[in-house]
């Protein structure tokens, strides 16, 4: 059995000081700069195709809908959204920050 290193308690490292700085870096895009409506916008559009698409035929029929579905059939484009604009954002911090250095 391989065992991890055992760090002392309270200190912090420069690893962990780099992960706690882009988990703040990414929770801040995620809810700046217009990212939560565009996402609810891509949001609202896709999963109400996709909804027409994978609950059509109970729609039409007037029988009971998914509820798990009809929630993940929202919320899957939600999330991809908001990670397409995170991902850019970060790419284009660090890109930035590149040139900068030079």
């Amino acid at each position: 059995m391989i065992r991890a290193p055992i760090r002392p308690r309270g200190r912090v490292t420069t690893e962990s000081r780099y992960l706690m700085a882009r988990w703040s870096r990414i929770w801040l895009y995620c809810i700046s700069d217009g990212v939560p409506k565009r996402s609810l916008v891509v949001a609202l559009i896709v999963g109400t195709i996709l909804n027409l698409i994978n609950q059509g035929d109970a729609l039409v029929a007037g029988s009971r809908l998914s509820i798990l579905k009809l929630i993940l059939t929202f919320a899957v484009p939600y999330a991809v959204a908001t990670y397409g604009a995170v991902s850019y954002r970060l790419r284009a911090s660090s890109e930035r920050n590149t040139e900068d250095r030079r």
